[in-house]
């Protein structure tokens, strides 16, 4: 009984280390203790204990009284992205996100000011807006383009000299707002357009990062507004940027500090 107990131990820790760095997300990237202990629900004592040793090994680092996943973290998920097919992860979270929201998913990159859907989980429904892989649209309209532009931001200035291109009369023109926009995205960790493309559709998007911190793409949830009116889309907040996370995971992706 006593070796059962001693082969037990180790994993009861390491399964206290797992939902401490789980505890860390895109939305929730820095923590103090106290916060840890909250998220976590373990006894503050035991936090802190593994937190020093996880600061001790390179598993966190530490600003002042804050806590983050170690830098060291992006070179082992850097081994385990390598030679990884990106859509092997994108497409299972496209089509569970698809599933659960009953509109279509798809994943957009930025190609100069252009952004293209690489790929897509369409709706059942009969009444959809019409997305394929391949599809191109300017950056600087729609959710997924103002991911694109808010976390790169060389992009977004050169973007941003040029004259803005109008789709629709709720399309954003005024470089200054576009901005703003930008911005906001950047701050609030997604972005919710209604009818700036294509009148009558949304779109709700969130960012995928690599093990760098850089960005990857947008993942975003589509659909008419009639079924995806803006109040709906903030109710869907949350699972679309969880939805992007877990792909962020997948890669070994990190948020950029």
């Amino acid at each position: 009984m006593a070796n059962e107990g001693s082969k037990q131990a180790p994993l009861l820790v390491l399964g206290k280390i797992s939902e401490i760095l789980n505890a860390f997300t895109l939305a929730r990237p820095s923590m103090s203790l106290r916060e840890i202990q909250q998220q976590t629900g373990l006894p503050a004592s035991t936090v802190q204990r593994l937190v020093t040793n996880l600061v001790a090994h390179g598993f966190l680092d530490r600003s002042e009284d804050t806590f983050r996943i170690g830098v060291k973290m992006a070179y082992w998920a850097a081994a385990a992205a390598k030679d990884l097919d990106i859509l092997e992860v994108i497409n299972p979270a496209l089509k569970d996100l698809r599933d659960r929201t009953g509109e279509t998913a798809c994943f957009f990159r930025s190609e100069g000011a252009q952004r293209v859907c690489i790929a897509v989980a369409e709706t059942s429904h009969a009444l959809r807006r019409e997305m394929s892989v391949g599809k191109i649209a300017p950056i600087t309209v729609g959710s997924s383009g103002r991911v694109l532009l808010a976390w790169d931001p060389d992009l977004a200035e050169r973007v941003l000299r040029e004259e803005l291109p109008q789709l629709t009369e709720s399309t954003v023109t005024d470089r200054d707002e576009l901005r703003g926009l930008v911005q906001q995205t950047r701050s609030e960790g997604y972005a919710i357009t209604v009818g700036e493309r294509i009148d009558g559709a949304s779109g709700l998007a969130a960012p995928v990062f690599d093990s760098a911190g850089d960005l990857v793409g947008a993942l975003m949830a589509h659909g008419p507004t009639l079924r995806m009116p803006y109040e709906r889309c903030v109710e869907w907040v949350d699972l679309v940027v969880e939805h992007a996370e877990q792909i962020t995971r997948a890669l070994g992706g990190r948020y950029p500090a």
